[in-house]
């Protein structure tokens, strides 16, 4: 059953919102190599705020990914790319409705 998951919040710096964008889908093929994940979303909120928003089965795969490479490669661009530290929290799925 899909439970738990994580939502973040990423403000762009100014004028950094594309490369902002361009990460978030630079890191799609990450997402698909990981089989914890069962969904990930990138989302543009408005013009600087994006979001990630990620579900799991179970717990291991929730911490394998938040230690994993699409964390590091944000950690990694962090101070380049946003005005704030991100925003990440986790939470439980109460219902869901996902192909198949």
């Amino acid at each position: 059953m899909i439970d738990r998951g994580f939502l973040a919040t990423l403000v762009a710096k100014p004028g950094k919102e594309q490369q902002l964008a361009d990460f978030l889908n630079s890191a799609l093929p990450l997402a698909n190599a990981e089989p914890g994940t069962i969904t990930w979303y990138a989302i543009r909120i408005d013009d600087t705020t994006f979001g990630i928003f990620d579900t799991f089965e179970t717990q291991e795969a929730r911490e394998a990914h938040i230690n994993g490479p699409i964390a590091k490669a944000l950690m990694d661009r962090a101070d380049d790319l946003l005005a704030q530290p991100p925003t990440i929290q986790p939470v439980n799925v109460l219902a869901s409705k996902t192909p198949g």
